[in-house]
């Protein structure tokens, strides 16, 4: 909702995080953020919602071409909806999982070769995969932010800021100016990530800081940083 104010209309995706389906859609969880996920926030606690999350997971690892096939439904409907609303559609397929979507095709194509003109972006805790994104080897509509863990070293996040890759790092009550030296952009104000950094010429990236929600507020891991 809070991109709407510039223009934009997110749709998501929330699949059974983790394991909770049978099948593993985050390959780089820790502890903590297995703890903190925001699964069950807002409506999310609801069990039928809860049971849909775990169906819909289920259904992208057992039929995938039915998955893909109401996928490629759902966004032409959004696209469509969005101009109407005069909004431009953006994507987040990965609200609750952390899916290398570059890698899923469906008749020889991803869904970003489906949707070309459509904006795709997500939070991924795979480096591997945001140095990909930083060195243009992922689809060009396709914007990734990396996510810090516990288990994320100050080295690591160092690299991707240099390179010009933003950071999101969850903060407990506050957000600080700075963070490793690097500017704090406030994410809980929208989730355009894929905006950062547009009304400016930069060569490094931003920290995304995210105030702790939900069980995060008991974390004990260091997966919420205390803000200086």
């Amino acid at each position: 909702m809070k991109g709407e104010k510039w223009g934009f209309k997110t749709f998501g995706i929330h699949l059974a995080p983790s394991k909770l389906s049978g099948h593993n859609v985050c390959l780089w969880a820790s502890k903590g953020c297995a703890m903190a996920c925001l699964n069950t926030a807002g409506r999310g606690a609801m069990s039928n919602v809860q049971k849909a999350r775990i169906n819909k997971t289920k259904l992208f690892f057992q039929d995938k071409d039915g998955f893909m096939t109401q996928l490629i439904k759902e966004i032409a409907s959004a696209v469509k909806s969005s101009a109407k609303a005069g909004l431009t559609p953006c994507f987040r397929l990965n609200l609750t999982s952390d899916i290398p979507w570059e890698g899923v095709r469906h008749e020889g194509k991803t869904i970003f070769e489906i949707f070309p003109h459509c904006q795709f972006y997500d939070y991924t805790k795979g480096s591997y995969r945001m140095h990909r994104f930083l060195d243009g080897k992922l689809p060009s509509n396709y914007h990734l932010t990396f996510s810090r863990s516990e288990e994320t070293s100050t080295d690591r996040m160092t690299r991707i800021l240099e390179k010009g890759g933003n950071v999101a790092v969850v903060f407990r009550g506050k957000l600080p100016c700075k963070y490793l030296g690097y500017h704090v952009i406030n994410g809980d104000e929208d989730d355009l990530r894929f905006k950062d950094g547009d009304s400016k010429k930069v060569t490094k990236g931003f920290i995304i800081g995210l105030v702790e929600k939900g069980l995060a507020k008991k974390d004990k891991t260091g997966f919420v940083v205390e803000p200086k």
